[in-house]
């Protein structure tokens, strides 16, 4: 099919079923609202791709980088982004926002320098991705910001959040083994039931986070930024007591 034949389709609103493109571009089309099963790009390049409020069910994309896009409101279902012998997919100085992602394979992907206020990934597998600049904020005016992201369910291990911004946002029930938040800021931030085993949290700022039934063992809070107001259960308490060398023992009487 060519591209004129494709773009019409699109423009008339059929769904585009079973797609394959390898080692190519996309080309340039508006495919807002646009909707996606089943397809396979491997090695494509979206550079300025319009994808706003599109739908891909069940797709793979394969090595592929998407720059400068406006992806905001799309929605990825089950969907895989891994690469070939650990090569990443990668989103670049790309709008994000409000972008959804449920069940997708995630993991080694890039993000870099790209707007993710409100984005929202549900028990996706983000193994090693790399978050690099990335603002999950918008200015509502010149004092006032509001930031919101959801990372529901999700296996984070090793991935880099160091220095983001994600006070009051949720990533609760979260794997987030060895993962590196050094310096992010998740102030107020939904921690629950999330396994922050070896997670690095220097000098993170967890002031009125909720940790209530997470995963806390070795986590020392003398090296966090501010954790006033943290909430925990009492079966916490000791773990992080004994992290910070301090010797709990039952008084004799």
């Amino acid at each position: 099919m060519d591209i004129d034949a494709f773009a019409r389709e699109i423009s008339a609103g059929k769904p585009v079923q079973s797609l394959q493109m390898t080692d190519d571009r996309w080309p340039e089309m508006d495919c807002e609202g646009a909707s996606f099963a089943e397809c396979v790009f491997e090695r494509v390049q979206f550079t300025n791709p319009v994808f706003a409020d599109a739908r891909f069910a069940n797709c793979r994309f394969v090595s592929c980088r998407f720059a400068h896009g406006d992806l905001s409101g799309a929605h990825f279902d089950s969907c895989s982004f891994a690469g070939e012998d650990g090569k990443r997919s990668s989103f670049a100085f790309s709008d994000l926002q409000r972008a959804a992602f449920k069940a997708c394979d995630l993991s080694l992907a890039a993000f870099d320098r790209t707007e993710l206020f409100a984005v929202e990934m549900q028990e996706c597998n983000l193994t090693g991705a790399q978050f690099t600049k990335v603002d999950f904020s918008r200015a509502l005016s010149r004092k006032q910001i509001e930031t919101r992201a959801r990372f529901d369910a999700c296996r984070m291990d090793l991935v880099e959040l160091s220095e983001a911004k994600l006070p009051g946002c949720s990533l609760a029930g979260s794997r987030l083994r060895e993962a590196d938040l050094s310096g992010a800021d998740l102030t107020d931030a939904d921690l629950t039931d999330c396994d922050l085993f070896q997670a690095i949290l220097d000098g993170a700022k967890l002031g009125g986070a909720d940790l209530t039934g997470a995963e806390v063992s070795g986590l020392n809070l003398t090296t966090l930024a501010d954790f006033a107001g943290l909430r925990i259960g009492d079966d916490q308490m000791f773990r992080l007591l004994d992290a910070m060398g301090v010797s709990v023992r039952a008084r004799q009487r």
